[in-house]
């Protein structure tokens, strides 16, 4: 099988990259960087360009049996709408005609901030920061040149993507606190931690490229736990008292507008927002219809991430 990833370099899609050379299939990854600054393994196909300029991306999708779509910018707003929408287009107008599935990896992101209720893939989507509205665009993107017969497509919406190789600090800096015992829970009882470990994604992925009842489905990926025993794996992890002390939500939030003009204040309304949300990312279809099931449980991602953070900070990374 030949098989291109564009966000083949980074944390999800190198991961993947590993996993079809594994299985032996032909690998193209596209990247803005020289094979030298990726680290990728001499058996991938390397194709240097870039989803937000003009590149030439026949090539790389040129005969392709299976294309992820795993790119996307986290951290610049001013790129986001270029590289997940313009860059979307150029790969669409590409790949269209030349390439038999496209998996698209999305976001859970695509419901917008749900406080609470159980979200499906039937639920509204109320995208709002401009990394969400981004990738739902590029979604319709998709959906469209597949209804005009382009290609056959899977779109994957993953919850928040952790493992002991993630760029996103939240977690680290939440076990940062319970080892330090200065973190402290919000609200009552009964906030939800909607997290999915990275190779839960990969295996998710590779399930959706395969199968032919995958073909234009859309599927949530994630699991969670209760705020509390979230928090209590860490500290038991870390073998510290778990964290006990419980503040009201609304006095909280008062004091977060008025510290939030203190530089580098660790507390702010999405933090406070994901430790009061009890929403929970339903993922009953890809079980049902595809017989998935995760291999990383909560439990076990965690501790892994946990033992990861106390040899970083040991060797002072």
């Amino acid at each position: 099988m030949i098989v291109s990833i564009t966000g083949g370099t980074g944390f999800i899609g190198h991961k993947l990259v590993l996993r079809h050379l594994a299985l032996g299939d032909s690998v193209r990854v596209l990247s803005r960087r020289s094979r030298s600054q990726t680290g990728m393994p001499d058996s991938v196909k390397l194709y240097q360009g870039d989803l937000s300029r003009s590149s030439d991306l026949l090539s790389f999708v040129d005969g392709v049996d299976l294309l992820y779509h795993c790119a996307g910018e986290v951290h610049d707003e001013l790129r986001m709408h270029s590289m997940h929408v313009d860059g979307t287009e150029r790969l669409i107008n590409a790949a269209t005609g030349r390439i038999g599935r496209w998996v698209q990896l999305s976001s859970a992101g695509a419901y917008g901030k749900r406080r609470d209720g159980n979200i499906t893939e039937l639920s509204e989507l109320r995208a709002s920061g401009i990394y969400e509205v981004s990738k739902v665009e590029c979604e319709n993107l998709v959906r469209t040149a597949a209804s005009d017969s382009a290609f056959e497509y899977t779109i994957l919406r993953p919850s928040n993507v952790y493992g002991s190789e993630m760029r996103n600090q939240s977690i680290f800096n939440l076990i940062e606190m319970i080892q330090r015992r200065i973190f402290f829970l919000i609200g009552k009882p009964g906030a939800i931690a909607n997290y999915i470990h990275v190779d839960n994604v990969v295996d998710a992925l590779l399930l959706v490229g395969k199968s032919s009842y995958a073909n234009g489905q859309i599927y949530n990926l994630s699991d969670h736990l209760f705020m509390e025993q979230f928090v209590s794996i860490i500290a038991d992890a870390l073998r510290v008292p778990r964290p006990s002390i419980r503040l009201p939500e609304f006095p909280i939030r008062i004091g977060i507008k008025l510290l939030e003009v203190i530089p580098k204040f660790p507390l702010t309304e999405a933090r406070v927002d994901a430790l009061t949300g009890r929403a929970i990312y339903i993922s009953d279809k890809i079980k049902s219809q595809l017989s998935y099931r995760q291999n990383i449980s909560m439990e076990y991602g965690l501790n892994e991430i946990v033992k990861f953070y106390l040899i970083s900070t040991r060797r002072g990374f």
